[in-house]
């Protein structure tokens, strides 16, 4: 896995060893990160399932300004830990080793807002509709803000979000994996 653009192009990123993470396709992130391109600059992320990590240090490379990164498996955040230090990204990065809950509540009493938010949790889970739920709850999302989750199931996410506060801004599907781009419903 690599840092496919900006300032970190090319910086090739530790993995996790065996099946209990799913690092998104260089294809998903590619196609991903050209679709939200202009929103990056600046931004203020949070990668809430983390994994490697890729997805927060993709953002900084490109402009984000700071990422805070989440994941409850110390295996994941050691690996998260040794991609920040690798790419230098000490000063724009925060990292979280607790359930995504936890994470939520703790952003919520720092008051911080997100313009983007990654959601990409274990498919079999419905931890992606729950955190999405807070995260509305909680106004950790600016207005302007946009949340991408990645599924394997779309009708079951879409059939279990609160469709009050969010609304569907776009879905793409790679194979049988779907980013749902998701924003704050305002008009409610």
């Amino acid at each position: 896995m690599r840092i496919i653009s900006g300032t970190l192009r090319g910086s090739k990123l530790f993995t996790l060893e065996g099946n209990n993470t799913r690092p998104t396709l260089d294809r998903v992130k590619e196609a991903l990160f050209s679709k939200i391109n202009y929103d990056i600059p600046d931004a203020t992320v949070l990668d809430l399932f983390s994994g490697s990590g890729a997805l927060a240090l993709e953002s900084i490379s490109r402009g984000a300004q700071k990422a805070y990164l989440c994941d409850s498996s110390r295996d994941a955040i050691k690996i998260i830990k040794q991609n920040i230090e690798k790419t230098r990204t000490e000063n724009k990065t925060v990292v979280f080793n607790c359930d995504y809950k936890l994470t939520l509540e703790k952003l919520k009493e720092n008051n911080l807002e997100f313009d983007i938010i990654f959601l990409d949790p274990p498919y079999k889970t419905d931890f992606a509709e729950d955190a999405s739920e807070k995260i509305i709850k909680n106004n950790l999302l600016k207005d302007t803000g946009i949340i991408i989750l990645e599924t394997d199931n779309k009708e079951k996410v879409i059939n279990k979000l609160d469709l009050n506060s969010l609304k569907i801004k776009d879905i793409k599907r790679y194979g049988r994996i779907y980013l749902l781009f998701l924003e704050k419903n305002i008009q409610n």
